[in-house]
């Protein structure tokens, strides 16, 4: 009962107000425990200018526990592996995680997003990935964006233009603010660690 009232609710809010960059619907009409969402890469990061597909899965005793969020387009990054999955502290329950039934989809959504352009590689899926953006900066950057290219490239430039609508607005400062905000969260509560 909780779960889906919930989840209606903050549907209804994406559908109203979505974050910067990203959309996020129900995969079914009918089924609203299986959502699909696409997020652009923040400007200034190698992922800039794609579009990136998640799927999100709700388990049954959300908000209590994490959704399940798995990229479905290929990301070189430190902290998505092959298959997609992610390693976000978020995503895990306590006490190997932080996440906690306050948080919103939305607010998931912009970590991911966040996570995806400031990678952790002291904590990675990708141990070599990891190693090259401490030692090789340039060269994994160079790797991020060849696959930013050919998996992310915009679909039709509608998908784009759609996306790019709800963070136009979006400036540097923005930017800066929901870093930190992010960061504000972190020192709040001292378990909350992206990992």
């Amino acid at each position: 009962m909780q779960k889906g009232v919930r989840l209606k609710r903050e549907l209804e809010v994406l559908a109203l107000r979505p974050p910067p960059g990203i959309s996020c619907s129900p995969k079914e009409e009918d089924i609203i425990d299986v959502l699909d969402a696409k997020m652009i890469g923040l400007k200034g990061s190698p992922y800039e200018g794609g579009v990136f597909k998640l799927e999100i899965k709700i388990p049954d005793k959300y908000p209590f526990e994490p959704p399940h969020v798995q990229f479905k387009t290929p990301v070189y990054h430190p902290n998505v592996d092959v298959s997609g999955r992610i390693c976000l502290d978020l995503l895990k329950l306590p006490s190997k995680g932080s996440w906690r039934p306050t948080i919103s989809l939305a607010g998931l959504l912009v970590s991911v997003q966040l996570l995806l352009a400031t990678p952790n590689p002291d904590d990675p899926l990708m141990a070599d990935i990891a190693e090259e953006y401490r030692y090789n900066k340039p060269e994994y950057e160079r790797k991020a964006k060849e696959w930013t290219k050919k998996y992310a490239a915009p679909e039709n430039s509608n998908e784009s233009k759609t996306l790019e609508a709800t963070s136009s607005n979006e400036d540097s400062d923005t930017t800066k603010k929901r870093k930190s905000d992010a960061s504000e969260e972190d020192t709040k509560d001292p378990k909350h660690k992206r990992t």
